[in-house]
């Protein structure tokens, strides 16, 4: 490979790194292990890039570098043993294997199901029934109590419809920082769905750890226009992250995969 050829492939995978560490941390629950699972990946390229190189683009070739990592490493999850993630570690055994991982490859990433199916190394008719498998069970699995935190009329009345659509509830709509604050002080929420910019030109992000602060760990989805700007590596990061705009499938697959953990890392405002 040339020198212009190889710098060309290092530039498109590093425009393609910042999802690739969205769904490793989707699919471990946590910053630190998703991470450690991207930088192992990429550990894996510089000795063997041509897994990148033989792909259809950039992008199925680094998820597929990644899916060997994590199957050498037998998909593990969180170690531990007690709280909510070692119940979240319980319902993720009950789930059809690999399910999750072609949950969040079509619903959060956007994957066609051929090209899951070349990332994961399966049939596309396989795909589709692990797909079917994981929205079915995870639904059933877990419901919980819903604060949504929108400034966008339509957009809240969208998310409200979509989360009690699939049997959760929603304690109520917030604006501002100030609203979502006072919100989640009268009815505690088990998940927090809250865009960026909010109404008064205050910070969801802040709004979320100042509720946090008050109430305790619950796992939050954050919703934006512009993910590459929170996914950087310079500081804590959400573990689910939409991007607008967002389709049903992806709000469903979001909260059903953020119920099965019950703690989330705050951002820095």
């Amino acid at each position: 490979m040339t020198s212009t050829a190889t710098l060309d492939l290092s530039q498109a995978i590093a425009g393609e790194l910042p999802y690739l560490r969205r769904y490793a941390r989707a699919l471990t629950g946590s910053q630190t292990s998703g991470d450690a699972f991207a930088v192992a990946t990429l550990e894996s390229l510089l000795v063997d890039p041509s897994v990148v190189e033989a792909a259809p683009r950039p992008k199925v070739g680094l998820f597929h570098a990644f899916h060997l990592v994590w199957a050498s490493a037998g998909a593990p999850g969180s170690e531990a043993t007690e709280g909510p993630a070692a119940r979240a570690q319980a319902l993720m055994a009950g789930l059809t294997p690999n399910s999750r991982e072609a949950l969040l490859l079509q619903a959060i990433e956007g994957f066609s199901q051929e090209e899951i199916g070349a990332i994961m190394q399966i049939e596309t008719d396989e795909v589709a029934t692990l797909i079917a498998a994981a929205n079915d069970e995870m639904t059933r699995a877990v419901t919980g109590r819903v604060m949504v935190i929108e400034d966008e009329a339509i957009i809240a009345m969208d998310l409200v419809d979509i989360v009690t659509g699939v049997g959760h509830e929603v304690t109520g709509t917030a604006r501002t920082r100030a609203e979502a604050v006072e919100l989640a002080r009268k009815h505690r929420p088990d998940l927090i769905l809250s865009d960026i910019q909010l109404a008064d030109n205050s910070s969801g992000i802040d709004a979320v750890n100042d509720i946090l602060r008050e109430i305790g760990e619950v796992p939050v989805i954050f919703i934006t226009a512009f993910p590459e700007r929170l996914l950087t590596g310079e500081k804590p990061e959400p573990a689910f992250l939409i991007t607008k705009p967002f389709s049903e499938e992806q709000v469903r697959s979001a909260v059903s995969q953020a119920m099965f953990f019950a703690s989330t890392e705050t951002l820095a405002g």
